[in-house]
């Protein structure tokens, strides 16, 4: 079997579903080697939010590993501005750079099924933008 490497896109046209998570636990694995354990927030097919204890520079590449029901997920992405800070946490988004089929996959796949299983989940921001 060949694993072919997946490099999400934005579209400058259309937003990638998000889905809100509940308690997904994430592991960031930073470029020299340390970890941080995280919770993911928000997930898309192109990146996400990360609930982390402290900041990582922006810029920074990273793998960003977590479960799914329908396997595990572990990309290289690219971490953004952290957004705001929490008591003792900041919320940070980063963006997905490269992907193997397998993740993309498990990835595509749950945030199809938590998107159809809950009509008012952050779909609803797609009849929002429709109308600006």
């Amino acid at each position: 079997m060949v694993m072919m490497t997946h490099y999400p896109q934005c579209s400058p046209t259309h937003r990638a579903t998000r889905i809100k998570l509940q308690t997904t636990p994430a592991l960031v694995k930073l470029g020299d080697g340390q970890h941080a354990k995280g919770r993911l927030q928000v997930i898309s097919a192109t990146g996400g939010l990360l609930q982390l204890p402290v900041a990582i520079s922006e810029g920074d590449f990273v793998e960003v590993a977590f479960q799914t029901h329908s396997g595990d997920v572990n990309g290289m992405a690219e971490m953004l501005n952290p957004l705001r800070a929490g008591t003792g946490s900041v919320f940070q988004p980063f963006r997905f750079i490269a992907l193997e089929d397998d993740a993309q996959q498990h990835l595509r796949m749950m945030v199809e099924s938590v998107g159809d299983s809950t009509f008012a989940g952050l779909r609803t921001s797609q009849w929002n933008s429709q109308g600006s």
